[in-house]
């Protein structure tokens, strides 16, 4: 993929585990694109997550979501033993994104090199065992998004994306 397939976009979903370069690209797009960044930090579990978004998306401009609902599907299962958003709702939310002359963008690396990022970054890192899972969760995620719509692959291990953490 080239990074400059994705400044065509209305809107771009960035998506990976953390580590991987969401918000270095994102600074990146933003400043060089006008992209308005959306960081979407853990949403307090009585809030709709779905309809979170689905207000987001109802706006105008150029929107660069820095994690999103994908993440939920993710994180979720890993975390609490089940995610906020359903299929249904995902698939519906990847097609409002698509709508919205958008893309969905799957940051990854290997294990190692997240694991390396973060603690270079943070000075800790959860462990590289649940990288790996959060990799293999992102992977099975796209893999079914990608059945409805346009999924884009970054592996930013083989970019130079500097911390911006």
């Amino acid at each position: 993929m080239n990074l400059d397939e994705i400044v065509g976009y209305q809107t771009v979903v960035l998506e990976g585990c953390d580590g991987v370069g969401k918000s270095t690209l994102g600074k990146r797009l933003s400043t060089r694109h006008g992209f308005t960044v959306v960081h979407s930090p853990r949403t307090p579990d009585h809030l709709n997550l779905a309809s979170r978004y689905r207000t987001i998306l109802d706006g105008t401009g150029r929107i660069l979501f820095d994690r999103c609902f994908i993440s939920e599907l993710v994180y979720g299962p890993l975390h609490r033993g089940r995610s906020r958003i359903n299929w249904s709702e995902a698939i519906d939310l990847a097609e409002s994104v698509i709508r919205r002359s958008g893309v969905l963008v799957h940051l990854t690396a290997p294990p190692a090199v997240i694991h390396q990022r973060l603690l270079a970054r943070d000075g800790e890192a959860t462990s590289l065992e649940e990288i790996t899972a959060l990799v293999t969760g992102y992977e099975r995620v796209f893999s079914t998004l990608a059945d409805y719509t346009r999924v884009l692959t970054l592996d930013t291990s083989l970019r130079d994306l500097p911390s911006a953490g």
